[in-house]
């Protein structure tokens, strides 16, 4: 399987993927709309990404809600990595339709023209995301069991009681990491719309005979990443804020976690998830396994930026964010044989010394932060 489709390939993820393919002596197309939230108003002048893989594959710029364009790309394909998506759970909540049409429509598209035409497809790998988890995996002693706490309320919340709950326990509840068989229940319009996008492909895929693999990427990171889009990211949101010397407010307490993964170990990962046999059907979690609270974070950013910038606490909220979720990487390391090489701290001075080689952007935290009080969804 030597022609790859990676559709969003001049984004993150995707263009990363497209040049370690090529140096494989892989043949790569990829269709992207360049979204400006992303590339900016002017791609060639814009978008490094963009401009990482302009000319070194076939490019079609196109969306993935438009059949001529799937129609284009799919030409003598071997495999599909499906990465083309609206991200960001807070935009998610107030832009309801254009990220279902976009997820899920559009990934309706590429599995309707599988089933229908004939296609040379042999294998579709699509990014699902920790999102559709919602919350965590947590331990209960009262309980002797793995539980499973359903979204915060604000009644709670408003008071600085930022912890999960769950019916019955009193000792507090233990966090501990998420598999692949964890309960999946999104807290976010963004998340069940990657949920529902790998339940398309593998139900398709497995009724027509096509190979189906997903990913559940965890926080992803590094050099190449977007400095300007204020609604994913908060390594990109932070450092912005910081090389405009602009303070730095931290949600909630500062002790929600996330799994931060660096770019080189999803790049690796999802190549192995491209061409390793025997896979099919598989949905895999991709992170460290670690889980890092976003104290450490905005501190250890700092520490490589060398600028002294304030940190606030301010017990702000969003609804719908939760509290806690690392990845499980147990079933990635067995059948994938993926070992994530990359610590966070590594990772962070890799991607500190790339920020400073970049000219410092608009800061735009502050507009995003508008929208979500217009909509109720930032307390």
């Amino acid at each position: 399987m030597k022609h790859v489709l990676i559709t969003g390939g001049a984004g993150f993820i995707g263009s990363n993927v497209a040049r370690k393919l090529l140096a494989k002596n892989y043949e790569v197309t990829i269709l992207d709309n360049l979204s400006p939230q992303i590339h900016g108003e002017n791609p060639d002048e814009t978008s490094p990404l963009y401009n990482s893989i302009k000319g070194k594959v076939r490019f079609i710029e196109g969306s993935v809600t438009s059949r001529d364009d799937w129609y284009k790309a799919l030409e003598g394909v071997d495999v599909v990595l499906h990465l083309a998506a609206e991200t960001g759970t807070g935009q998610s909540m107030y832009e309801i339709e254009k990220y279902v049409h976009t997820n899920i429509c559009g990934t309706a598209i590429l599995l309707d023209i599988l089933t229908n035409e004939k296609i040379g497809v042999k294998r579709v790998v699509v990014a699902e995301s920790r999102a559709i988890y919602g919350e965590g995996r947590y331990w209960s002693d009262d309980l002797n069991a793995y539980v499973y706490p359903a979204e915060r309320h604000e009644d709670t919340m408003s008071k600085g009681d930022f912890e999960v709950k769950y019916p019955g326990c009193v000792k507090p509840l233990k966090l501990v990491g998420t598999t692949e068989d964890s309960k999946i229940h999104p807290g976010s319009v963004y998340g069940i719309t990657k949920q529902v996008q790998g339940q398309l492909v593998h139900m398709v895929c497995q009724s027509i005979g096509i190979e189906s693999v997903s990913f559940r990427y965890q926080n992803v990171y590094g050099p190449g990443q977007s400095l300007s889009n204020p609604y994913t990211g908060i390594l990109s949101i932070f450092s912005t804020r910081i090389k405009n010397g602009k303070g730095i407010n931290i949600f909630e307490d500062g002790h929600e976690t996330r799994d931060f993964v660096y770019i080189d170990d999803i790049v690796d990962a999802t190549i192995l998830g491209l061409m390793v046999p025997g896979i099919s059907g598989h949905a895999f979690n991709i992170g460290t396994g670690v889980a890092t609270d976003v104290l450490t974070v905005a501190n250890t950013l700092k520490k490589y930026y060398g600028i002294d910038v304030p940190i606030i606490i301010s017990g702000n909220y969003r609804l719908g964010d939760i509290r806690h979720n690392y990845a499980d990487i147990t079933k990635a390391r067995a059948l994938l044989g993926f070992e994530p090489k990359w610590t966070f701290d590594a990772g962070i001075e890799q991607f500190c010394q790339w920020v400073n080689s970049q000219p410092i952007q608009e800061d735009k935290y502050e507009k995003s932060i508008e929208e979500m009080k217009q909509k109720k969804l930032y307390k």
